[in-house]
């Protein structure tokens, strides 16, 4: 069965974007720089991104992830690649270590 990983939300200021959902709801911070940050709640992982580096998103794990397209590495060593499904919405497909 195939992992949902997280999913990622746009946001204009990071900093105060991880505020508000640290201050409304009961998470953790994982990760936090100028672009974007993650943070940990029970059941799933939730991504503060800028917009102009990510889109609104959910991603999977996936071992076989190449499948899908040429994987991109990241700053955080992750490899994916985005797709559509047919109707538009994106999905970021990573490579399950």
């Amino acid at each position: 069965m195939d992992k949902l990983d997280h999913v990622a939300v746009q946001t204009s200021d990071i900093n105060k974007g991880v505020d508000w959902y640290m201050e409304t709801f009961d998470c953790e911070l994982l990760y936090k720089d100028e672009t974007w940050a993650l943070l940990n709640f029970a059941n799933i992982r939730l991504a503060l991104v800028k917009p102009e580096q990510h889109p609104n998103h959910f991603a999977v794990e996936r071992s076989d992830a190449s499948e899908f397209g040429q994987l991109t590495r990241h700053r955080d060593g992750t490899e994916t690649v985005y797709i559509n499904d047919p109707w538009e919405n994106i999905i970021e497909i990573l490579k399950a270590n």
